[in-house]
């Protein structure tokens, strides 16, 4: 799954965002989505070799169903969205030529003509309606059936328009339609053995847990991009996968340790860092021992020593958080919440309240949630000081978002950056949010989250987001200790990467803008 401000749209504008001429006439690749202007006289053609740090056989070409950083990057390679998010976290035009609403509820989707799917059909309305009333079957297994269960009617009004009806008002909609799970897919597809999608690339090949190749759309609605082609592939070891980049095996990694960024710039290859409000976070299971026990959970979270996890872990590149998910920068951030800080004497205390002074207790770990190995043995060292002995367990990397995470009593998990606050509560933090990491029912929070979507006053939503951030600091199961910047390190000839906030990689778009330049 995985430090720049998210800042929430203007509300006001928001109803317009999409509907001013300027932004419908769209944007020439390499302009907007990642806020640069294309460096000058990229080289068309070249393979770029890829590796990230995990995958297995649940990866995913399936838009609705992308959860992790390689199925992001797939799925971006072969889609496209209605909208696509620009370097300030705001909703642009993409296959929406124009999004307008006089009230937020009620919404008129135009769609740009002249796109066709890689099959050669054309994008019509029937598509759209087809990709998004997707979301709402359970059988589809939707990542993004929290927000889909926002949409009341969704219909084509006629082959170039789609209304979609909301069961309340949400003027962050244009953005809701810039995550990665709402790309548009044709009418009546079902079998994701290939994609057949409106992107910038072809799928050439496709193998769960092994690789993908993607080949350069020539027909792409924006004009070609620079590549030729992209292998995607997975090296779980850190190590490893360093070592393939400075062999020149690879030309692009992504989940950089930052105790050898040091090293990689001195070998002369380059280390981009993306500033975001991702964190690693723990997760303690509320609905079963030992996380069913407050007590428990207040001494675990007091364990967290944030800035030496910053300093040891990270190398400096994270900034402190505060047990949930907004960052400082973000202008919905709780001022008036007071900093937890670092206190074994108190866990102590808690932890014989709860009965389990001298317990051990397991605590999974992998290599597949940023840097948690390390952050598990801080945390170890800690709990001795509090008379408790943390059980580190190092899960693989492979099959571990399938098999450990949310499902074991005590873990870590791996956020990616999320656009707005509403977002990242809907999916991480509501009790029915399809990444509800500890199990975590407040049903006051859950009526505030309708009331904040639903509000026009900013200042009424800047209160409602303060008190939603003070119930997950108090009553949730997870410990946020830091919000991380993330480290991709690229061969000196890979040329044109940028840092999106959005996300590592660009905003794992990195295949539609960057180029190979063999003479570097």
């Amino acid at each position: 799954m995985k430090v720049a401000a998210f800042p929430a749209p203007d509300r006001r504008g928001a109803l317009r965002l999409l509907g001013a001429g300027a932004l419908a006439a769209g944007l020439p690749l390499g302009l907007g989505a990642c806020g640069f202007a294309t460096p000058p006289k990229p080289v068309k053609g070249g393979r770029l070799r890829v590796a990230t740090p995990a995958s297995s056989t649940a990866d995913t070409i399936d838009p609705a169903r992308q959860t992790v950083v390689t199925d992001y990057c797939r799925c971006h390679m072969f889609y496209d969205g209605l909208t696509r998010l620009d370097a300030h976290s705001r909703a642009e035009p993409a296959l929406a030529e124009a999004i307008d609403s006089s009230d937020a509820r009620i919404w008129t989707v135009k769609l740009r003509p002249g796109v066709r799917f890689h099959d050669g059909k054309p994008l019509t309305a029937d598509d759209v309606v087809y990709s998004i009333r997707r979301h709402k079957d359970p059988a589809i297994g939707s990542k993004a059936a929290a927000f889909a269960g926002q949409f009341a009617d969704v219909r084509a009004m006629g082959s170039d328009a789609v209304r979609i009806t909301l069961t309340g008002p949400n003027a962050d909609l244009p953005v809701i339609l810039g995550l990665p799970q709402f790309q548009i897919v044709r009418a009546g597809t079902t079998d994701f053995a290939t994609a057949n999608g409106t992107g910038a690339f072809r799928c050439v090949e496709f193998q769960p847990g092994v690789r993908s190749v993607a080949a350069r759309n020539e027909d792409y609605w924006r004009g070609p991009v620079h590549l030729g082609e992209v292998e995607l592939f997975s090296i779980a070891d850190d190590s490893a996968r360093v070592n393939a980049l400075l062999s020149g095996d690879v030309d692009l990694i992504n989940s950089v340790n930052p105790r050898i960024s040091r090293h990689i710039r001195k070998a002369g290859f380059g280390v981009l860092e993306t500033k975001t409000g991702g964190y690693t976070d723990l997760v303690i299971r509320l609905d079963r021992a030992p996380g069913n026990n407050p007590d428990f959970v207040a001494g675990m979270k007091l364990l967290m020593d944030r800035p030496a996890m910053r300093d040891a872990v990270f190398r400096g590149y994270a900034t402190i958080a505060n047990d949930q998910p907004i960052p400082p920068t973000n202008p919905y951030f709780a001022t008036d919440l007071p900093q937890r800080a670092f206190d074994p004497e108190r866990a102590a205390y808690h932890f014989r309240k709860a009965g389990m002074a001298g317990a051990t207790i397991p605590l999974v770990s992998s290599t597949a949630a940023e840097k948690s190995d390390d952050l598990g043995v801080v945390m170890q060292q800690a709990a001795r000081r509090a008379g408790i002995t943390l059980d580190l367990r190092r899960a693989p990397a492979d099959g571990y978002w399938t098999n450990s995470w949310m499902k074991v009593p005590m873990g870590f998990g791996n956020v990616n950056p999320r656009p707005t606050a509403d977002i990242i509560f809907t999916q991480f933090f509501s009790s029915d949010g399809p990444w509800n990491e500890s199990a975590w029912h407040d049903a006051r929070f859950d009526r505030l989250l309708l009331e904040a979507r639903g509000s026009t006053d900013e200042g009424v939503r800047r209160a409602i987001y303060g008190e939603m951030q003070h119930r997950i600091h108090d009553g949730s199961g997870v410990g946020i200790p830091l919000f991380l910047s993330l480290l991709d390190a690229h061969s000196p000839k890979v040329k044109g990467l940028r840092p999106m906030p959005s996300g590592g990689l660009m905003g794992y778009d990195f295949a539609s803008h960057v180029w190979l330049d063999e003479k570097a």
